[in-house]
């Protein structure tokens, strides 16, 4: 007697379909030996078609919520009610645009709204070439940060659109440079969606959840319309009751930014995520899990967490600030001769980079074969010798040769990497932005 049993893998889990199939030789019923089996229906219970599963159908993605994260729902909640209120208030930015513009003005021509169209497009275009330019690279990594930077943005060039009508003399500046926010907006945004869309897709299916996040994203910018459209229709001349319902809705949108990029638990490693697992791995003999690091993670908008960190290193509070990583070997200082760059060969020959401690940062040098292995090695070893040197200047150590950090190396780091895997993070995904600098030395390895 076998008993087999099928569901459907979907979306309602109320109405999983299941069959209990028994299958019973002819044997087993007292008839001849080798005959052929029967297969007897026992039960079934078939999906529901409805509207309501429909509908999950169309906005959530094929097999949820088994085939995304569990940080998906909450995520995607808080981001619909953000772009909710940010539709609404386009509205009303859009109106002070066209009133500053001319719109309804017998002295407007049409060439000049043109031109100063022409001119706002131009910029914010412009702004999102030379922003790709110059942050393009540092979005994977940070992408909780730039997600809040992105939508931070996006409310100053709102702000700067309601205000320009009020500034004739200066209004095309400030068209300008309310499109120049949005145009970071744009790219951030549209970059780090991308980056958490890999997050949040379990089955390879990234497409499926791309496609669903589109079809929330226009649900909520026709709901925004609609309510958009009534706000500004009450507000109308009212520029009171404009500027109370902009502000108060810009309140809500920071925070449901806030708490929508609070929610998610990624399990990639950047740096400060390194940073903070190593520190209390260190300190307690224990990997925190994704969760226990994202309460501990800055996901304040870049701006801020760069001012932090300047003066946060001056009281000695960010070591991976002090790590040059990825350098060119030849910007090294090894002084007059190259004893020093022998001593490093010598020290680091079974490795696939070199640390160079120097006067007020530490130089990391990456071998041209160095995997993404090792550069997470590398890191981690660099902030063991950080926090050895800054043990050394406050008197707790007494020798500064890196012996320390390079025994714990050898002796826990393994252990350090297998705790990370046990805990759920994703140690090939390696987001630690090294320079592109690689250099090439006599390499052997580990036991030759």
């Amino acid at each position: 007697m076998a008993v087999v049993a099928e569901e459907y893998y979907g979306h309602d889990e109320a109405g999983i379909r299941t069959a209990a199939l028994c299958t019973e030789s002819a044997v087993d019923a007292g008839a001849v030996p080798n005959a052929s089996r029967r297969i007897k229906l026992i039960r079934e219970r078939k999906v529901n078609s409805s509207a309501w599963r429909n509908i999950r159908l169309a906005f959530l993605p094929e097999g949820y919520p088994n085939s995304v994260t569990p940080d998906y729902l909450p995520f995607q909640t808080w981001d619909t009610l953000q772009g909710l209120s940010t539709y609404i208030r386009s509205m009303l930015s859009t109106q002070a645009l066209l009133t500053g513009i001319g719109v309804g003005q017998n002295t407007a021509s049409v060439l000049g709204a043109t031109f100063q169209w022409f001119l706002r497009d131009f910029t914010g275009m412009l702004g999102g070439i030379l922003f790709t330019l110059f942050k393009g690279s540092n979005l994977d990594s940070n992408a909780k940060q730039w997600r809040l930077t992105a939508d931070f943005m996006n409310d100053i060039g709102m702000v700067l659109d309601l205000l320009s009508p009020m500034f004739p003399s200066v209004f095309v500046f400030m068209l300008c440079m309310g499109s120049l926010s949005r145009s970071i907006t744009g790219v951030a945004s549209g970059a780090t969606r991308a980056a958490l869309t890999q997050h949040f897709a379990l089955r390879q299916n990234a497409a499926d959840v791309s496609a669903k996040e589109g079809s929330q994203e226009t649900l909520a910018t026709m709901v925004g319309m609609l309510v958009g459209m009534l706000v500004a229709r009450i507000t109308s001349g009212h520029v009171l009751a404009i500027w109370g319902c902009f502000l108060i809705l810009t309140a809500f949108h920071m925070y449901a930014n806030y708490r929508a990029v609070s929610c998610l638990c990624l399990t990639s490693l950047n740096r400060e995520r390194v940073s903070i697992l190593l520190k209390a791995f260190v300190s307690s003999d224990k990997v925190l899990t994704p969760r226990q690091v994202a309460q501990r993670e800055q996901i304040l908008p870049l701006p801020f967490i760069s001012f932090w960190n300047k003066w946060s290193v001056k009281t000695g509070g960010r070591y991976d600030r002090l790590i040059k990583f990825g350098v060119r070997l030849s910007s090294v200082d090894f002084g007059p001769s190259f004893e020093k760059l022998h001593t490093l060969q010598e020290q680091y020959k079974t490795e696939k980079y070199m640390l160079v401690p120097g006067s007020a940062s530490i130089s990391v040098v990456l071998h041209r074969h160095a995997t993404s292995g090792d550069i997470l090695r590398a890191y981690v070893h660099a902030l063991r010798l950080v926090d050895e040197l800054e043990s050394f200047r406050r008197g707790q150590l007494k020798d500064t040769s890196g012996y320390d950090s390079s025994q714990w190396m050898s002796e826990v780091y393994t252990d350090f990497i297998d705790g990370l895997m046990k805990a759920g993070w994703m140690t090939d995904r390696i987001l630690l932005r090294p320079g592109e600098w690689r250099a090439e030395w006599r390499f052997s390895r580990k036991g030759d």
